[in-house]
C-alpha cells in the first residue's frame, strides 16, 4: 500500500508540463540560468560535450537560449527544463517547463 502511494506522490510531484512535452515528443533541454533581469525571459546556458573529429578529445560547447518565463519564478543558478514554443519574439523561442533545482541564496 505505501510503495502505491510513493508512486503517485512521487508523479504528483513532477510537473505536469513535463509530462505534456514529453508525450509530445518534444525536445527538452536541461540548463543553468544565466540571467533572468528581462521581464518573463530568462537566459538558459546549455553545455554539451562535442568529440573532435580528429584527435578524438571531448570538448565543451555551450549555446545560450533565451526562455519565456510566464511567472518570473527562475533566478540566477538554478536549473530549468525548456522546451521549443512557436517565436515569442526576435531570439525567444524557448519555455520554461519547471525549475529542477534551485541556486544557493
Amino acid at each position: 500500500m505505501s510503495a502505491e502511494m510513493d508512486n503517485v506522490q512521487a508523479a504528483a510531484a513532477e510537473p505536469a508540463a513535463v509530462k505534456v512535452a514529453e508525450k509530445r515528443g518534444d525536445r527538452v533541454l536541461t540548463g543553468r540560468v544565466v540571467s533572468n533581469k528581462m521581464d518573463k525571459t530568462i537566459a538558459v546556458l546549455i553545455e554539451r560535450l562535442v568529440r573532435h573529429e580528429t584527435y578524438g578529445k571531448f570538448l565543451r560547447r555551450s549555446t545560450k537560449l533565451l526562455a519565456h518565463d510566464e511567472k518570473n519564478e527562475a533566478r540566477e543558478g538554478d536549473t530549468v527544463t525548456i522546451t521549443p514554443c512557436r517565436p515569442l519574439s526576435r531570439r525567444k523561442s524557448w519555455r520554461l517547463l519547471s525549475v529542477i533545482e534551485r541556486a544557493a541564496p
